[in-house]
């Protein structure tokens, strides 16, 4: 070993050496340095590099912490849900049974609604009086002898447009199954009236109303007669029952 140290050594000093000789070859023998340099590098013989293995660290990256405002969100307690009530379904098996009233239970006279006082004529013949009203007759005093009435509807005219109103009232003296009176929409007057007889036939009404008729056809095999002598018109069916009388 120690050989081997001084071998390394004089080597050293040598290179040292030559490199000064090459350093100071333009100089001068008397400024030429004498001695070799104190410098040098001197490497002792050791084991051989290592290379350093490295490990790849999978690094998470940072949570970023809640701000106080969130902490307090998050830490406050949810409000109630609304309270959701569901109806229960209607069963008409689960009310109570009542029994019925089997008496009967009598009315007092004086609820009973007011009938209103018929002229002599008019229970006598209420087509033909209501006949008499014609150009008189408002639908307020119509309501005051027959009544509210059932149903109205619109009257027209040849172009099918609405000149009137009809309105159903039910017969006070059940001589026909109803009436109807047509009230002008300008003046608002009665102006015709339609009768619906329970059973009547064309021989009952030629019976009845003699004079000149001219006839004419009416869809669905109906006829219409009109009396030349006075102020009624019949509507008849196929089978020759009377379906309205028209008094104007």
């Amino acid at each position: 070993m120690k050989s081997t140290a001084l071998i390394a050594l004089a080597a050293t000093a040598l290179a040292a050496f030559a490199a000064d000789e090459r350093n100071t070859g333009s100089l001068p023998p008397v400024l030429r340095p004498l001695e070799p340099s104190d410098s040098g590098v001197f490497r002792l013989p050791g084991p051989p590099p290592v290379t350093p293995k490295f490990r790849t660290v999978a690094v998470k990256p940072p949570v970023p912490k809640p701000s106080p405002l969130a902490r307090k969100l998050v830490a406050a307690p949810l409000p109630p849900l609304p309270l959701i009530v569901v109806a229960p379904v209607f069963n008409p098996e689960a009310l109570p049974k009542v029994p019925l009233l089997t008496a009967s239970v009598p009315v007092m006279p004086g609820l009973e609604p007011a009938k209103p006082v018929l002229p002599a004529d008019a229970a006598q013949e209420m087509a033909f009086y209501c006949q008499k009203q014609i150009g008189k007759w408002t639908e307020a005093e119509a309501r005051g002898i027959l009544g509210a009435p059932l149903r109205n509807r619109a009257a027209l005219d040849e172009r099918k447009r609405a000149n009137g109103r009809i309105f159903a009232f039910h017969d006070p003296t059940s001589r026909y199954r109803e009436l109807e009176l047509d009230f002008d929409a300008k003046t608002g007057t009665l102006r015709t009236v339609f009768v619906y007889p329970h059973k009547m036939t064309w021989q009952d009404v030629r019976r009845r109303w003699r004079g000149e008729v001219s006839a004419a056809e009416a869809p669905q095999g109906r006829k219409f007669y009109s009396y030349s002598n006075r102020r009624l018109d019949v509507l008849v069916d196929a089978e020759g029952k009377v379906i309205s009388l028209g008094l104007y």
